[in-house]
């Protein structure tokens, strides 16, 4: 189970990357199973077959591996226009943002399984309300000309609706 196929590994290395999706895919799969809070390190390194001390390489526990994980998620999702580099007039990549929140289906189902969901709502709307400011400065130069708590209020208020289609 791949939460993110579309991902290539980052500059630091394969092992690295497969390492940590090892135990991002772990989690989530644990997630579904049983509550989060019930879900232990042990638990996760024993389901992704990984040391206590590869582990803790990586992530101070398993709070910082899940909001890695929704990190990872959203980070894709909201700047997936700006990394394109597409030049249309969109401010939002809400075709790709369901194209996303597909490839990655079981980790969203484990966020609302495991009821964390509405924890990191906020977190979401930051990354979109981020991806869609970039989008109208890159985009829409004439956006340059307005407020800055402006163009921030807009973002915020298109985030806030754009994530609010994924729950329906």
């Amino acid at each position: 189970m791949s939460r993110n196929v579309s991902k290539s590994p980052p500059e630091h290395g394969r092992c690295v990357w497969r390492t940590r999706e090892g135990l991002g895919d772990a989690l989530v799969k644990l997630m579904h199973e049983k509550p989060f809070e019930a879900i232990t390190v042990q638990n996760v390194l024993d389901r992704a077959d990984v040391s206590r001390s590869t582990f803790y390489t990586h992530y101070s526990d398993k709070n910082d591996l899940f909001l890695s994980d929704v990190e990872d998620f959203f980070g894709g999702m909201a700047f997936s226009l700006s990394r394109k580099g597409e030049a249309s007039s969109r401010i939002a990549a809400v075709r790709e943002m369901f194209a996303h929140a597909a490839e990655w289906h079981q980790f969203y189902a484990a966020l609302v399984a495991s009821g964390k969901v509405h924890d990191v709502q906020e977190m979401g709307e930051g990354y979109f309300a981020r991806g869609i400011e970039q989008c109208l400065s890159e985009v829409h130069p004439a956006w340059s000309a307005v407020a800055s708590s402006d163009r921030s209020a807009v973002a915020q208020m298109s985030a806030g609706t754009l994530l609010s289609l994924l729950s329906l």
